[in-house]
């Protein structure tokens, strides 16, 4: 899969598509179509096949017009991916009502951009060191940011830490897409898998040259049902993420 990368189109058109900025209207025909469906229309694109099939000429078939005329609302794909990025970022719900301190709501963050990951898996192939700078995407940051003030942070701790819980459930979110993506694209389930390379691996390796890896592998592939266990394992390093920033509040 191809990698995309946010902010590489034209930052000033890709900042009015973001905050609705709108050209003075020309005389002529009222538009056909306006901006939000051919965001709309791209996000449904992505879901459905990735990134690798979106194109200017594939929203144009998909909305029933011509493939020029898509560049009346976006200017190319790099700022319409942008749009779709923030746009998908307003679907977050955030945790100002999550009751019982920062704990909870910075797990509420983490499940949250699990879920999202996991509804739009495109997101995956876009790379964010230069984020959007759009309205749902600076919501979300200011929202994440609120369930750690006050806890005796510096304020680059609490980015950072914000970074890290984002960045555990970005990484996790990863493994499980890719485990439910080989499925889908091998036709072939994990437990199929197993049952065609068990046999042969069990005649191909001295069982007693890896007795911890044999041991602890069996335990966790009978728990997982495969060789990995995307679901234990964000849970488990989730905890584990947060038991680690519980410590740097307490040292404060």
């Amino acid at each position: 899969m191809t990698t995309e990368y946010s902010g590489s189109g034209d930052p000033r058109r890709s900042l009015e598509l973001l905050w609705g900025v709108r050209e003075r209207p020309r005389r002529g025909p009222k538009p056909r179509l306006a901006v939000e469906d051919v965001v709309r229309t791209a996000i449904a694109v992505a879901d459905a096949e990735g990134l690798d099939a979106l194109s200017m000429r594939r929203i144009a078939e998909e909305l029933g017009v011509a493939p020029m005329s898509i560049y009346t609302y976006v200017p190319g794909k790099a700022e319409l991916i942008d749009v779709m990025l923030d746009r998908v970022a307003g679907e977050l719900t955030p945790p100002d009502d999550v009751r019982g301190g920062w704990r909870p709501r910075l797990e509420h963050i983490a499940r949250e951009n699990w879920r999202l990951l996991h509804a739009h898996p495109w997101m995956l192939q876009v790379a964010v060191a230069r984020p959007p700078m759009g309205p749902n995407l600076l919501d979300k940051y200011e929202y994440e940011l609120r369930a750690v003030d006050g806890l005796g942070l510096t304020d680059v701790e609490m980015d950072s830490v914000i970074a890290l819980v984002n960045g555990f459930a970005e990484s996790s979110a990863r493994v499980s897409v890719d485990a439910a993506q080989a499925e889908r694209r091998t036709g072939v389930t994990d437990a199929q898998w197993w049952e065609a390379t068990g046999p042969l691996l069990e005649k191909l390796v001295d069982i007693a040259r890896y007795p911890v890896g044999s041991r602890v592998g069996t335990a966790a592939g009978q728990q997982y049902g495969g060789a990995v266990g995307p679901e234990h394992a964000f849970e488990f390093g989730l905890q584990r993420v947060l038991d680690g920033i519980e410590a740097l509040i307490a040292s404060r």
